[in-house]
């Protein structure tokens, strides 16, 4: 599997995302036509009770994400950050994707109150974790 081409921009607004959210993790996807991502989507986090527990997409901002799906423009990458400061897939963010089965990418990014410190993108293959590319932003 390849790594999909996030432009740098778009890079720019999940990381924009992720520092405004901390200490909580910040969540949101990519869209965009074929095998290329032209947009992001942020959504609410609606797990906030504790820093640093998870994310969840709900509601009316999940039931758009799983909508995409059925259009020209559907979600290529879901996203969020870790406000510990390193960009790796824990074993919540593996169970979740597996649980999900989403035919997306992943992207994780590591966020401190300083600002972000990296960046890295995965796929599930089976039940395996690939990392595909990383960043420093």
């Amino acid at each position: 599997m390849r790594a999909l081409q996030i432009p740098v921009p778009l890079l720019e607004r999940i990381y924009a995302h992720a520092r405004a959210a901390f200490p909580h993790e910040c969540c949101g996807y990519l869209v965009g036509p074929n095998a290329t991502v032209d947009d992001v989507v942020p959504c609410q986090n609606a797990e906030t009770d504790i820093p640093d527990r998870g994310f969840l997409i709900a509601d009316r901002e999940l039931f758009d994400f799983a909508r995409s799906f059925d259009t020209a423009r559907p979600a290529r990458v879901v996203y969020h950050s870790h406000p510990n400061g390193r960009a790796y897939f824990s074993d919540t963010d593996r169970a979740m994707a597996i649980d999900a089965a989403y035919p997306v990418q992943h992207v994780v990014v590591g966020v401190t109150a300083e600002g972000v410190t990296e960046c890295a993108q995965f796929v599930l293959a089976g039940t395996d974790i690939v990392e595909l590319a990383r960043w420093q932003p």
